[in-house]
């Protein structure tokens, strides 16, 4: 007899992404942390079901890895309709985005990843459909053309963006909810770590539950990805069983240190301390300087150094700060030049 799942899971999906598939929560009391955001969605949805209405749009924001799809298909489950996945740079023309709207039901929601790589033609043909539910569209060319509008049913759009600031305003007006997305706690941590490790049958104490939380940056999907290489190699180097040895040893050697860094986030530090004496220097010589997308720095490793106090963001550039000097063991000086302790 097969196991039940929470989640059918896609044959064409990577291991990994259908793992993760299965571990999303279904339902707003199984979201860890977000409280905040949790009480307001729970509000909103509620309001609407009372009202017999399709939800208003919503939008999330904030770094990668913290829940937005998550959240998506927890609204749609919530509301008992169906959920459309897609993203920004697939949408590349306005019939594509039509094509889409047209098939939607009453109620249902599509959620739009990275919704901030809209095209401008895409966005208007959006925005009607937002606030008007219809669709205008241009038959014929030139002077024989006409424009007709088709109604569409009332749905839902669920927007997620890690960079607010380039959505565009006109669009971000059309939202009726916005929300902020922070960096989980070390308690929520440990309950996602947890309840990870018990949908993936990881015998795990305490103190290796808690090794994992403590170097995830705050972050579930990275959490998540931890504890499936630490379980590789409690399985290949140990007893099977994760304690807090296992877990130190293993995370060592993915060379994710105790406050979560990676390789990538010490080789920004240190280029800003060591080439460029502790900055200010720009975001495009960073990249090119550690050959990395600039997109990935600014998504990735930036917002989590800023929350950690080890970056500063000023006017001529990133400036790094006394306490990324002291964590990777150089002395601070105050002209900002690095020296080995």
């Amino acid at each position: 007899m097969s196991e039940s799942r929470p989640r059918p899971l896609d044959p064409e999906a990577k291991p990994d992404d259908r793992v993760d598939n299965a571990l999303r929560p279904q339902k707003l009391d199984d979201l860890i942390g977000q409280d905040q955001v949790k009480e307001n969605l729970s509000i909103l949805i509620a309001a609407a079901r009372a009202r017999g209405e399709a939800l208003d749009h919503v939008l999330f924001y904030g770094p990668p890895g913290l829940g937005k799809t998550t959240l998506a298909h927890v609204v749609a489950n919530e509301m008992g309709v169906n959920v459309k996945v897609t993203a920004g740079p697939v949408i590349e023309r306005a019939g594509d985005l039509a094509a889409i709207l047209t098939n939607l039901r009453a109620g249902d929601v599509l959620f739009i990843d990275e919704v901030h790589r809209l095209g401008r033609a895409v966005e208007e043909v959006l925005y009607p459909a937002m606030e008007d539910f219809a669709l205008d569209i241009v038959i014929g060319k030139g002077p024989s053309a006409r424009s007709i509008r088709l109604k569409l049913p009332h749905f839902t759009v669920v927007g997620a963006t890690t960079r607010l600031a380039l959505v565009t305003a006109p669009l971000r007006a059309r939202f009726g909810a916005v929300y902020r997305l922070d960096y989980y706690d070390a308690p929520a941590m440990q309950s996602i770590v947890s309840r990870a490790a018990g949908m993936l049958k990881v015998e795990v104490d305490q103190g290796g539950i808690e090794e994992v939380a403590r170097r995830a940056r705050g972050t579930p999907r990275v959490a998540l990805r931890l504890l499936r290489r630490v379980r590789d190699f409690a399985q290949v180097r140990a007893n099977g069983i994760v304690t807090r040895k296992v877990a130190q040893e293993a995370l060592d050697l993915l060379q994710v240190d105790p406050l979560g860094l990676d390789d990538v986030d010490r080789r920004v530090l240190k280029t800003i301390i060591e080439k460029y004496k502790g900055g200010p220097v720009g975001l495009n010589t960073i990249a090119a300087s550690i050959s990395e997308e600039q997109d990935t720095i600014m998504d990735v490793v930036e917002p989590y150094l800023l929350q950690l106090g080890f970056l500063d963001r000023t006017p001529q550039g990133r400036v790094a700060t006394k306490s990324a000097y002291e964590h990777l063991g150089l002395e601070w000086k105050e002209e900002g030049q690095p020296r080995l302790l």
